[in-house]
């Protein structure tokens, strides 16, 4: 099936960079960085172990940020250990390109934190998750570095392909010449836009990563911790770079520096792409232009509608998110049970679709429709899964329970939309409530 040809739109403010990505025209991602606050996941620092804790098997380094990084004695690069996991087989985000917690057998040997990192030591880490909240950045020791058509995999001699390259012959070929152009002692992930691309592309592009790893390595032996060594590329670039799938796909940029800037950085490294960067000259600001800024208000809304009158409540908590499926206006032609499974099969697209629009993460807890149905349960339940093999965050999802509750967990690398947009209500603590008349009234009688 051939994928929808992207828009990407750029809109660069003196401090702010605003990135959409817009599918048959409709807003599927949006990404910020603003001045203050610019992504910090892909950044390399040279840091230093603060404190080691053996009864979290985890420590704390020191890598110039606000709080300390935390690092996992899984995502600490030991030679003895070997990972039970192909990169390739998971998807592939923007932020996190390779980036991920290392997972082992159950039965794999972990050596004690204890016995691998010390106090005072300098360690070369890469952020793998934003700080969110209360929480310092997720650390490893497992860097990896993204090109256009490969990610470099600097501890791992590993080959894997991107999933959504399904020819086998096309993935024996690429794999074959992986092999012969990889370092000894590196490996390397093919990302999906090597598909059909030719062996001297693949080449200069680990070339290239090479050639930057050793830059890095160098620089990290001549600076003293804690201090930054790599940091990953601005966002709009990052969309060149990672955004761009099919010869289809455009970009739209609001700003002549950015535009220029962008303009440079494809000519270096990805020629091909240069005669669909456009320069947009409209009367009127680039996101109304194309109907985003308005769907972004929307995306703070709790409540979403349906077509067919049905609604989902989308509420965000600390812990965890609770989507809510009601059928609302809705009141179907047939049986309760049809009427219900309709709503939910109509439910689960719009629930995807905001679970990507808005980044949510973490666990999340779909209430559904009660079905007594067993078939329809099982309908729903397939339908969720087809629907978010198109989103690039990892998900698992447990079967629907008689209740008609869904657990699910999905890959969170930074903050939601909602809480990069917001903040919490200075009167309701963002609860969303506040006291009745009536308790306030009470209240002013006891003070009396």
């Amino acid at each position: 099936m051939q994928k929808a040809s992207k828009l990407i739109v750029v809109n660069a403010a003196p401090y702010e960079t605003r990135v959409a990505t817009l599918e048959s025209g409709i807003l599927v991602e949006l990404l910020i960085e603003r001045g203050e606050d610019r992504n910090s996941v892909g950044n390399i620092y040279n840091g230093k172990v603060i404190r080691v804790l053996p009864g979290m098997q985890a420590a704390f380094v020191d890598i110039g940020m606000d709080k300390a990084g935390f690092l996992f004695a899984g995502d600490f690069v030991t030679p003895q250990l070997e990972f039970d996991t192909d990169p390739a087989e998971e998807p592939v985000l923007p932020e996190e390109i390779g980036i991920r917690p290392a997972r082992f057998p159950q039965d794999t040997f972990v050596p004690p934190i204890e016995g691998l990192i010390r106090e005072g030591q300098h360690l070369l880490v890469q952020v793998a998750k934003e700080p969110l909240g209360t929480k310092g950045a997720r650390i490893t020791s497992h860097i990896t570095l993204p090109g256009r058509h490969l990610v470099l995999l600097t501890w791992s001699g590993h080959i894997g392909i991107s999933r959504r390259i399904e020819d086998p012959e096309e993935r024996d070929r690429l794999s074959k010449i992986v092999e012969t152009i990889r370092p000894e002692g590196m490996g390397a992930i093919v990302r999906t836009a090597a598909e059909g691309r030719s062996e001297g592309e693949l080449k200069a592009d680990m070339d290239y990563l090479v050639r930057l790893w050793e830059t890095i390595r160098k620089k990290s032996e001549s600076t003293t911790a804690p201090v930054l060594i790599h940091r990953e590329l601005s966002l709009s670039l990052r969309a060149v770079r990672d955004l761009f799938s099919s010869e289809g796909d455009r970009i739209a940029v609001d700003s002549q520096e950015e535009y220029d800037r962008i303009r440079s950085f494809a000519s270096q490294f990805f020629p091909r792409i240069q005669d669909r960067i456009e320069l947009f000259g409209g009367p009127e600001p680039i996101f109304d232009h194309y109907g985003i800024e308005i769907e972004v208000t929307r995306a703070l809304d709790k409540k979403v509608w349906l077509k067919s009158g049905g609604y989902i409540v989308i509420e965000q908590t600390e812990a965890l998110t609770v989507v809510d499926v009601n059928t609302g206006k809705y009141v179907g032609r047939s049986s309760l049970e049809e009427t219900t499974a309709k709503i939910n099969l109509e439910a689960v697209k719009e629930i995807v679709y905001q679970l990507r629009l808005r980044n949510i993460g973490g666990i999340i807890i779909i209430d559904f429709i009660d079905m007594k149905s067993e078939e329809n349960r099982e309908k729903v339940y397939n339908a969720l899964v087809d629907t978010l093999r198109a989103d690039r965050s990892k998900t698992t999802i447990c079967k629907i329970s008689e209740l008609g509750l869904v657990e699910m967990t999905r890959k969170r690398v930074r903050e939601s939309l909602g809480r990069s947009l917001s903040d919490a209500c200075p009167y309701c603590s963002g609860e969303g409530v506040i006291k009745s008349k009536k308790t306030i009234c009470y209240d002013v009688f006891r003070a009396l």
